[in-house]
Protein backbone atom coordinates (compact mmCIF):
# COMPACT_ATOMS: atom_id res chain seq x y z
CA UNK A 1 0.00 0.00 0.00
CA UNK A 2 1.23 3.94 -1.52
CA UNK A 3 0.10 6.09 1.43
CA UNK A 4 0.69 9.18 3.24
CA UNK A 5 0.26 12.13 0.04
CA UNK A 6 -2.55 14.23 -0.10
CA UNK A 7 -1.94 13.57 -4.14
CA UNK A 8 -1.05 10.70 -6.18
CA UNK A 9 -0.14 11.09 -9.41
CA UNK A 10 -0.81 7.43 -11.17
CA UNK A 11 0.56 7.17 -14.84
CA UNK A 12 -0.46 3.19 -15.87
CA UNK A 13 2.36 2.01 -18.11
CA UNK A 14 2.72 -0.46 -21.25
CA UNK A 15 5.21 -1.21 -22.97
CA UNK A 16 5.81 2.71 -22.87
CA UNK A 17 8.95 2.84 -21.97
CA UNK A 18 10.29 5.39 -24.89
CA UNK A 19 6.98 7.73 -23.68
CA UNK A 20 8.61 7.66 -20.23
CA UNK A 21 11.46 9.21 -20.55
CA UNK A 22 10.57 11.44 -22.45
CA UNK A 23 7.72 12.91 -20.50
CA UNK A 24 8.18 11.63 -17.18
CA UNK A 25 10.99 14.12 -16.48
CA UNK A 26 8.06 16.74 -16.76
CA UNK A 27 5.81 15.07 -14.42
CA UNK A 28 8.83 15.10 -11.83
CA UNK A 29 10.23 18.67 -12.60
CA UNK A 30 6.75 20.13 -12.06
CA UNK A 31 5.39 17.94 -9.24
CA UNK A 32 7.49 18.86 -6.40
CA UNK A 33 4.93 19.74 -3.92
CA UNK A 34 5.72 18.28 -0.91
CA UNK A 35 1.79 16.48 -0.41
CA UNK A 36 2.10 14.49 -4.47
CA UNK A 37 3.50 10.87 -4.75
CA UNK A 38 4.32 10.24 -9.13
CA UNK A 39 3.46 6.25 -8.76
CA UNK A 40 3.86 4.09 -11.93
CA UNK A 41 1.86 1.27 -12.45
CA UNK A 42 3.00 -0.94 -15.10
CA UNK A 43 0.41 -3.23 -16.87
CA UNK A 44 2.82 -6.35 -17.52
CA UNK A 45 5.68 -4.58 -20.32
CA UNK A 46 7.81 -6.37 -21.76
CA UNK A 47 9.60 -3.66 -22.67
CA UNK A 48 11.55 -3.71 -19.94
CA UNK A 49 10.02 -0.63 -18.49
CA UNK A 50 10.16 -1.72 -14.52
CA UNK A 51 13.71 -1.83 -15.12
CA UNK A 52 14.56 1.54 -16.64
CA UNK A 53 12.17 3.48 -14.63
CA UNK A 54 14.42 2.15 -11.32
CA UNK A 55 17.43 3.04 -12.84
CA UNK A 56 16.50 6.36 -13.68
CA UNK A 57 13.76 7.33 -11.95
CA UNK A 58 14.35 6.22 -8.28
CA UNK A 59 12.75 9.26 -6.48
CA UNK A 60 8.92 7.62 -8.35
CA UNK A 61 6.79 4.98 -6.64
CA UNK A 62 6.93 1.61 -9.02
CA UNK A 63 3.46 -0.49 -9.05
CA UNK A 64 4.24 -3.45 -10.87
CA UNK A 65 1.04 -5.51 -11.59
CA UNK A 66 2.54 -8.24 -13.73
CA UNK A 67 -0.44 -8.60 -16.02
CA UNK A 68 -1.85 -6.31 -19.11
CA UNK A 69 -5.21 -5.37 -17.34
CA UNK A 70 -6.15 -2.81 -20.17
CA UNK A 71 -6.57 0.98 -19.27
CA UNK A 72 -9.70 0.50 -16.92
CA UNK A 73 -8.71 -3.08 -14.80
CA UNK A 74 -5.21 -1.55 -14.76
CA UNK A 75 -6.22 1.46 -13.56
CA UNK A 76 -8.76 0.04 -10.47
CA UNK A 77 -5.92 -2.89 -9.44
CA UNK A 78 -3.37 0.17 -9.19
CA UNK A 79 -5.66 2.71 -7.40
CA UNK A 80 -6.59 -0.21 -4.82
CA UNK A 81 -3.14 -0.04 -3.48
CA UNK A 82 -3.02 3.81 -3.17
CA UNK A 83 -4.52 5.76 -0.27
CA UNK A 84 -4.72 9.53 -0.59
CA UNK A 85 -7.46 12.25 -0.92
CA UNK A 86 -6.86 13.09 -5.02
CA UNK A 87 -5.93 10.64 -7.69
CA UNK A 88 -4.56 12.41 -10.91
CA UNK A 89 -4.85 9.54 -13.93
CA UNK A 90 -2.07 10.60 -16.18
CA UNK A 91 -1.36 9.38 -19.52
CA UNK A 92 2.48 8.58 -20.16
CA UNK A 93 2.48 10.54 -23.29
CA UNK A 94 1.25 13.96 -21.78
CA UNK A 95 3.49 16.83 -21.05
CA UNK A 96 2.24 18.96 -17.80
CA UNK A 97 3.58 22.62 -16.96
CA UNK A 98 4.86 24.42 -14.17
CA UNK A 99 1.36 24.53 -11.54
CA UNK A 100 -0.31 22.09 -13.09
CA UNK A 101 -1.57 20.51 -10.28
CA UNK A 102 -3.26 22.92 -7.89
CA UNK A 103 -5.51 24.95 -9.59
CA UNK A 104 -7.69 21.47 -9.68
CA UNK A 105 -6.93 20.21 -6.31
CA UNK A 106 -8.42 23.99 -5.35
CA UNK A 107 -11.17 23.54 -7.72
CA UNK A 108 -12.59 20.35 -6.35
CA UNK A 109 -11.55 21.42 -2.32
CA UNK A 110 -14.07 24.46 -2.54
CA UNK A 111 -16.86 22.49 -3.77
CA UNK A 112 -17.41 19.22 -1.89
CA UNK A 113 -19.75 18.66 -4.55
CA UNK A 114 -17.31 18.57 -7.32
CA UNK A 115 -16.26 15.20 -8.03
CA UNK A 116 -13.36 15.82 -10.98
CA UNK A 117 -12.00 18.19 -12.71
CA UNK A 118 -10.16 18.27 -16.13
CA UNK A 119 -7.27 20.72 -17.45
CA UNK A 120 -6.97 22.28 -20.58
CA UNK A 121 -5.68 19.58 -22.79
CA UNK A 122 -3.19 20.74 -25.65
CA UNK A 123 -1.48 19.02 -28.65
CA UNK A 124 1.81 18.50 -27.72
CA UNK A 125 2.98 18.87 -31.48
CA UNK A 126 0.45 21.64 -32.37
CA UNK A 127 0.99 23.35 -29.59
CA UNK A 128 -1.35 26.25 -29.82
CA UNK A 129 -4.19 23.76 -30.78
CA UNK A 130 -6.29 21.66 -28.32
CA UNK A 131 -5.84 17.87 -28.12
CA UNK A 132 -8.42 15.44 -29.29
CA UNK A 133 -8.65 13.22 -26.17
CA UNK A 134 -10.70 16.25 -23.86
CA UNK A 135 -9.72 19.64 -25.07
CA UNK A 136 -11.24 22.02 -22.83
CA UNK A 137 -13.71 19.84 -21.80
CA UNK A 138 -16.08 17.04 -23.06
CA UNK A 139 -20.07 16.62 -23.98
CA UNK A 140 -22.39 14.34 -25.45
CA UNK A 141 -25.42 14.34 -27.43
CA UNK A 142 -28.54 13.27 -26.82
CA UNK A 143 -27.23 10.03 -28.44
CA UNK A 144 -24.31 9.38 -26.43
CA UNK A 145 -21.56 10.48 -29.18
CA UNK A 146 -18.79 12.47 -27.20
CA UNK A 147 -17.28 15.71 -28.58
CA UNK A 148 -15.37 18.70 -26.70
CA UNK A 149 -15.39 22.31 -26.41
CA UNK A 150 -11.94 23.17 -28.90
CA UNK A 151 -12.64 19.52 -30.66
CA UNK A 152 -15.90 18.98 -32.65
CA UNK A 153 -15.47 15.35 -33.92
CA UNK A 154 -12.18 15.32 -35.80
CA UNK A 155 -11.94 19.09 -36.37
CA UNK A 156 -9.52 20.43 -33.49
CA UNK A 157 -9.62 24.29 -32.65
CA UNK A 158 -6.87 27.26 -32.08
CA UNK A 159 -6.74 28.24 -28.51
CA UNK A 160 -7.35 32.25 -28.93
CA UNK A 161 -8.51 31.78 -24.61
CA UNK A 162 -12.13 30.64 -25.75
CA UNK A 163 -12.53 28.75 -23.42
CA UNK A 164 -10.36 30.22 -20.46
CA UNK A 165 -13.18 30.14 -17.75
CA UNK A 166 -14.22 27.69 -15.17
CA UNK A 167 -16.92 25.91 -16.13
CA UNK A 168 -19.29 22.55 -15.70
CA UNK A 169 -18.48 19.78 -18.40
CA UNK A 170 -20.32 16.73 -18.81
CA UNK A 171 -16.84 13.80 -18.38
CA UNK A 172 -13.05 14.96 -18.09
CA UNK A 173 -10.77 12.90 -20.18
CA UNK A 174 -8.67 10.16 -18.75
CA UNK A 175 -5.51 11.63 -20.38
CA UNK A 176 -5.38 14.15 -17.60
CA UNK A 177 -8.04 13.24 -14.97
CA UNK A 178 -8.52 14.92 -11.00
CA UNK A 179 -10.43 12.94 -8.90
CA UNK A 180 -11.33 12.13 -5.29
CA UNK A 181 -9.90 9.26 -4.93
CA UNK A 182 -13.32 8.52 -2.21
CA UNK A 183 -15.87 9.10 -4.94
CA UNK A 184 -13.86 7.09 -7.61
CA UNK A 185 -14.02 4.46 -4.91
CA UNK A 186 -18.07 4.87 -4.00
CA UNK A 187 -18.35 4.77 -7.69
CA UNK A 188 -17.28 1.27 -8.17
CA UNK A 189 -13.98 2.82 -10.29
CA UNK A 190 -13.87 2.07 -14.25
CA UNK A 191 -16.19 -0.65 -15.95
CA UNK A 192 -13.48 -3.02 -16.30
CA UNK A 193 -15.08 -4.80 -19.46
CA UNK A 194 -14.28 -1.72 -21.28
CA UNK A 195 -10.94 -2.54 -21.51
CA UNK A 196 -10.10 0.76 -22.85
CA UNK A 197 -11.81 4.21 -24.19
CA UNK A 198 -15.02 5.70 -23.17
CA UNK A 199 -14.44 4.12 -19.33
CA UNK A 200 -13.87 7.65 -18.10
CA UNK A 201 -17.37 9.26 -19.53
CA UNK A 202 -19.04 6.24 -18.33
CA UNK A 203 -17.72 6.89 -15.22
CA UNK A 204 -17.82 10.63 -15.07
CA UNK A 205 -22.10 9.68 -16.33
CA UNK A 206 -22.61 7.77 -13.10
CA UNK A 207 -20.54 9.87 -10.70
CA UNK A 208 -23.53 12.51 -12.11
CA UNK A 209 -26.30 10.72 -11.77
CA UNK A 210 -25.52 10.38 -8.09
CA UNK A 211 -26.43 14.38 -8.13
CA UNK A 212 -21.90 15.44 -8.45
CA UNK A 213 -20.28 17.43 -11.00
CA UNK A 214 -17.52 17.23 -13.11
CA UNK A 215 -15.21 20.58 -14.17
CA UNK A 216 -12.51 22.24 -16.41
CA UNK A 217 -10.40 24.50 -14.97
CA UNK A 218 -8.44 26.07 -17.71
CA UNK A 219 -5.55 27.51 -15.16
CA UNK A 220 -4.10 24.06 -15.37
CA UNK A 221 -2.40 23.23 -18.88
CA UNK A 222 -0.90 19.91 -20.59
CA UNK A 223 0.07 18.75 -23.58
CA UNK A 224 -0.69 15.31 -25.00
CA UNK A 225 0.86 13.63 -27.91
CA UNK A 226 -2.40 10.98 -28.28
CA UNK A 227 -2.64 7.52 -29.74
CA UNK A 228 0.44 6.23 -27.58
CA UNK A 229 -1.19 2.94 -27.20
CA UNK A 230 -3.44 2.67 -30.08
CA UNK A 231 -3.63 4.91 -33.72
CA UNK A 232 -6.75 6.93 -34.12
CA UNK A 233 -7.65 5.40 -37.25
CA UNK A 234 -7.03 1.48 -36.18
CA UNK A 235 -9.84 -0.97 -36.41
CA UNK A 236 -9.44 -1.90 -32.50
CA UNK A 237 -10.18 2.06 -31.54
CA UNK A 238 -12.83 2.09 -33.18
CA UNK A 239 -14.57 -0.95 -32.47
CA UNK A 240 -13.76 -0.21 -28.91
CA UNK A 241 -15.30 3.15 -29.49
CA UNK A 242 -18.43 2.19 -30.76
CA UNK A 243 -18.69 -0.90 -28.48
CA UNK A 244 -18.09 0.75 -25.16
CA UNK A 245 -20.67 4.11 -26.16
CA UNK A 246 -23.34 1.59 -26.84
CA UNK A 247 -22.95 0.01 -23.45
CA UNK A 248 -22.16 3.69 -21.53
CA UNK A 249 -25.85 4.85 -23.08
CA UNK A 250 -27.62 1.73 -22.43
CA UNK A 251 -26.26 1.59 -19.12
CA UNK A 252 -27.05 5.25 -17.83
CA UNK A 253 -29.79 6.24 -19.87
CA UNK A 254 -32.75 7.60 -18.24
CA UNK A 255 -36.23 5.56 -17.98
CA UNK A 256 -38.77 6.41 -20.32
CA UNK A 257 -36.30 7.88 -23.17
CA UNK A 258 -34.06 5.08 -23.42
CA UNK A 259 -36.03 2.85 -26.22
CA UNK A 260 -36.42 6.15 -28.29
CA UNK A 261 -33.03 6.82 -27.77
CA UNK A 262 -31.18 3.85 -28.54
CA UNK A 263 -33.01 3.15 -31.85
CA UNK A 264 -32.09 6.31 -33.55
CA UNK A 265 -28.80 5.64 -32.29
CA UNK A 266 -28.32 2.19 -33.87
CA UNK A 267 -29.57 3.92 -37.40
CA UNK A 268 -26.53 6.57 -37.02
CA UNK A 269 -24.23 3.68 -36.62
CA UNK A 270 -25.68 1.89 -39.27
CA UNK A 271 -25.16 5.28 -41.17
CA UNK A 272 -21.67 5.42 -39.80
CA UNK A 273 -20.76 2.04 -40.99
CA UNK A 274 -22.32 2.78 -44.53
CA UNK A 275 -20.00 6.03 -44.47
CA UNK A 276 -16.50 3.48 -44.19
CA UNK A 277 -18.18 1.21 -46.63
CA UNK A 278 -18.56 4.26 -49.31
CA UNK A 279 -14.82 5.32 -48.34
CA UNK A 280 -13.60 1.80 -48.83
CA UNK A 281 -12.63 1.40 -45.37
CA UNK A 282 -13.68 -1.88 -44.49
CA UNK A 283 -12.08 -2.75 -41.55
CA UNK A 284 -14.23 0.12 -39.77
CA UNK A 285 -17.45 -1.63 -41.33
CA UNK A 286 -16.58 -4.77 -39.65
CA UNK A 287 -15.64 -3.15 -36.21
CA UNK A 288 -18.98 -1.04 -36.29
CA UNK A 289 -20.89 -4.32 -36.93
CA UNK A 290 -19.06 -6.34 -34.16
CA UNK A 291 -19.32 -3.56 -31.35
CA UNK A 292 -23.43 -4.16 -32.33
CA UNK A 293 -22.90 -8.18 -32.16
CA UNK A 294 -20.84 -7.61 -29.11
CA UNK A 295 -24.01 -5.16 -27.46
CA UNK A 296 -26.34 -8.03 -28.02
CA UNK A 297 -23.63 -10.62 -26.51
CA UNK A 298 -23.79 -8.80 -23.19
CA UNK A 299 -27.24 -7.68 -23.16
CA UNK A 300 -28.35 -9.38 -20.22
CA UNK A 301 -25.32 -7.83 -17.81
CA UNK A 302 -25.73 -4.72 -19.26
CA UNK A 303 -29.61 -5.00 -18.26
CA UNK A 304 -28.62 -5.93 -14.34
CA UNK A 305 -26.08 -2.97 -14.52
CA UNK A 306 -28.44 -0.55 -15.74
CA UNK A 307 -31.57 -2.01 -13.11
CA UNK A 308 -28.79 -1.73 -10.02
CA UNK A 309 -27.29 1.93 -11.48
CA UNK A 310 -31.16 2.86 -11.30
CA UNK A 311 -31.57 2.33 -7.95
CA UNK A 312 -28.56 5.07 -7.27
CA UNK A 313 -29.76 7.28 -9.45
CA UNK A 314 -30.54 10.50 -7.83
CA UNK A 315 -30.15 12.83 -11.01
CA UNK A 316 -31.53 12.24 -15.02
CA UNK A 317 -31.32 15.93 -16.23
CA UNK A 318 -27.93 17.12 -17.17
CA UNK A 319 -27.51 20.50 -18.61
CA UNK A 320 -24.21 19.21 -20.44
CA UNK A 321 -26.12 16.79 -22.56
CA UNK A 322 -26.92 18.61 -25.92
CA UNK A 323 -30.16 17.49 -26.58
CA UNK A 324 -29.76 17.23 -30.19
CA UNK A 325 -27.93 15.58 -32.34
CA UNK A 326 -24.16 16.32 -33.19
CA UNK A 327 -23.68 14.34 -36.25
CA UNK A 328 -26.27 16.05 -38.16
CA UNK A 329 -24.42 19.39 -37.07
CA UNK A 330 -21.90 18.06 -38.09
CA UNK A 331 -22.24 16.37 -41.78
CA UNK A 332 -25.41 18.21 -42.53
CA UNK A 333 -25.18 21.56 -41.02
CA UNK A 334 -21.99 22.12 -41.73
CA UNK A 335 -21.22 22.70 -37.52
CA UNK A 336 -16.98 22.92 -37.08
CA UNK A 337 -16.81 24.80 -33.32
CA UNK A 338 -18.64 24.03 -30.25
CA UNK A 339 -19.23 28.05 -30.10
CA UNK A 340 -21.77 27.24 -33.56
CA UNK A 341 -24.00 25.54 -31.53
CA UNK A 342 -27.10 26.77 -30.38
CA UNK A 343 -26.85 26.85 -26.76
CA UNK A 344 -30.76 26.96 -25.58
CA UNK A 345 -30.26 23.15 -26.29
CA UNK A 346 -28.11 22.33 -23.37
CA UNK A 347 -30.82 23.13 -21.22
CA UNK A 348 -32.41 20.79 -19.65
Amino acid sequence: MINNKKVAVVLLNWNGKELLKQYLPSVIKNSQENDVDIIVADNGSTDNSVHFLKENFPEIDILDLKENYGFAKGYNEALKKIKTDYFVLLNSDVEVTENWIEPCIDRMEKDENIAAVQPKIMSFEKKDHFEYAGAAGGFVDKYGYPFCRGRFLNVLEKDEGQYNEATPIFWASGACLFIKAGLFKLAGGFDELFWAHMEEIDLCWRLKNRGYSVWYEPRSVVYHLGGGTLSYNSPRKVYLNFRNNLWMLFKNLPKGKAFARFFKRMVLDAIAAAKFLVDLNFNGVIAVLKAHLSFYKNLGRLRRQRKLLHAITTKTNHDEIFKRSIMWRFFILKRRKFSELNMKWFKS
